[in-house]
């Protein structure tokens, strides 16, 4: 028999993966997830999730596997899909893997016409599938392509994307839930010039959205994750050592978030970051000149 309610426990949930530090466990803090919550919302509905071949959308995905959701699961790499749909469906969900490029304007075109033909429309969207690349500005000078490539994935992709099914999700009075960063309400940083400003781009695309959707019976929802354990992640060095969430930590406020149709989701102390960006831009820029007068950086991320 299934509880209820079972309190989310990174520690326990993980055994042999990432196991939270005592750091890592105070700033990611434990929440209750009601399971029969979670599976009387989404019985008998259509959840797109992009990018959940790896990483956040994975692992939503197979948190969704027992909710009697059809799940529609939209990523670049057709044999991984394929995995996750063979485990989602051996836990008794229902999973259609679409293959595509987000960043390519013709495959999202297909895609957008084939999601318009199913029976029903779509219930909820969770906009996840995203590219990071850490790149200096004398690195990229030759690179114009590590500024399009980013764009098109982090924003024209999901722009072209929800613009489409928005129609069929206004029909069902659906939710939809867009994932981005921290970053994007701090202070900038050095060497991500081209992720933060996509992600900052669709950010902005989306709360601007938000009043009309919220008008014509749409739910949504923007969450603002920190720096999240996955294989996007991995390549940047520097974060090998800084604290951050497991990708299951962020599946189960997702979870939360379609349950109760949260208008924004922050960790707890985003304000005190904030509000030192604010206190204290000037001597963050005047510190990040010092560091890379002295310690210049190599590009890491992406290729």
């Amino acid at each position: 028999m299934v509880s209820s309610v079972s309190f989310y426990h990174p520690i326990k949930r993980m055994p042999g993966k990432y196991k939270y530090s005592l750091l890592e466990y105070f700033l990611f803090l434990p929440f209750p997830l009601s399971p029969k919550k979670l599976r009387a919302e989404l019985a008998g509905k259509t959840v797109l999730i992009t990018g959940a071949s790896y990483g956040i959308g994975e692992s939503l995905a197979y948190m969704l596997a027992d909710t009697r959701a059809h799940l529609l699961l939209v990523a670049r790499t057709e044999e991984k899909l394929a995995e996750v749909k063979t485990r989602i469906e051996q836990r008794g969900g229902k999973a259609t893997i679409y293959p595509t490029d987000l960043s390519k304007q013709e495959q999202v075109e297909q895609l957008t016409y084939t999601l318009l033909q199913i029976p029903g429309g779509i219930d909820i969207i969770v906009n996840n599938a995203g590219r990071s690349i850490r790149r200096s500005i004398k690195d990229s000078l030759g690179r114009y392509h590590d500024f399009t490539r980013t764009m098109a994935i982090n924003y024209f992709g999901p722009v072209q994307l929800t613009l489409s099914l928005i129609p069929v999700v206004e029909k069902n009075k659906g939710h939809i839930i867009n994932i981005s960063a921290l970053n994007v309400l701090l202070a900038p940083a050095p060497y991500w010039a081209a992720y933060q400003a996509s992600k900052a781009a669709f950010d902005n695309w989306f709360r601007c959205a938000i009043p009309e959707l919220n008008a014509w019976g749409i739910k949504t929802t923007a969450i603002y994750f920190p720096l999240v354990r996955t294989r996007m992640s991995a390549p940047t060095a520097a974060y090998s050592n800084v604290p951050a969430m497991s990708p299951e930590h962020a599946a189960t406020i997702i979870c939360r978030s379609i349950i109760n149709k949260n208008r924004i989701y922050r960790p707890w102390w985003l304000f005190f970051g904030q509000l030192a960006s604010l206190l204290f831009w000037r001597p963050w820029m005047a510190l990040n000149t010092h560091y890379l007068k002295r310690k210049p950086l190599h590009a890491e991320g992406a290729k």
